[in-house]
């Protein structure tokens, strides 16, 4: 589990591991590739705010269920 801050761009800041116990390459390549998400700009009266959010990354090996 990942916390971020979505600016009023939509691009991720402030991104930090919250939950501990998992692999320090997945959470390395999890932290690498929510950095590069664009999320839509949440708006408050029309106009856009930075916004707190809880973010989970779920790996799955190729041909497992």
């Amino acid at each position: 589990m990942l916390e971020a801050v979505i600016a009023k761009s939509g691009s991720v800041e402030n991104l930090r591991l919250m939950s501990r116990g998992a692999h320090p390459f997945l959470v390395k390549a999890a932290m690498e590739a929510v950095k590069q998400w664009r999320y839509q700009p949440t708006l408050l009266n029309g106009e856009p705010i930075e916004v707190v959010t809880t973010i989970t990354v779920d790996f799955r090996l190729a041909g497992m269920p």
